[in-house]
């Protein structure tokens, strides 16, 4: 039995770069549950225990910043991870201070997307082992 690295709620609207993410972190060994939107990824939230949440920022029908605001009601102790084209500096500082904490902007490396969420996820589990 394979033993998973972590289980990630990624959502993205962009069914192309949602497959894509998918597909290189799923051959890290992570599993991963797929948003589309920010009411999909609330309803997964709720319902399923994830290492990490990756969000993209500019989705229809809500922002990224919303999402993670709305994580954070209920779940304040999981990783959030930013992975967005929004490259300008306010847009990083205001996830952030929304309660993410990490931010990648796209495109990135596979490594360095990998190196990220191995980082965001290790330091939560030392944080609070379970």
């Amino acid at each position: 039995m394979m033993s998973w690295a972590g289980q990630i709620l990624y959502t993205e609207d962009d069914a192309d770069t949602r497959e894509l993410v998918s597909f290189v972190l799923g051959r890290n060994n992570y599993r991963v549950m797929l948003a589309e939107n920010n009411d999909s990824a609330l309803l997964l939230a709720r319902s399923n225990q994830f290492d990490l949440y990756m969000i993209d920022n500019w989705m229809p029908g809500g922002s990224g910043i919303d999402l993670c605001k709305k994580l954070r009601e209920f779940d304040s102790y999981t990783p959030i991870l930013f992975y967005s084209g929004a490259a300008h500096d306010k847009d990083k500082q205001e996830a952030l201070s929304s309660g993410a904490q990490g931010y990648l902007t796209k495109p990135v490396d596979n490594d360095e997307l990998i190196e990220e969420v191995f980082r965001l996820i290790g330091e939560a589990r030392n944080r609070n082992p379970k």
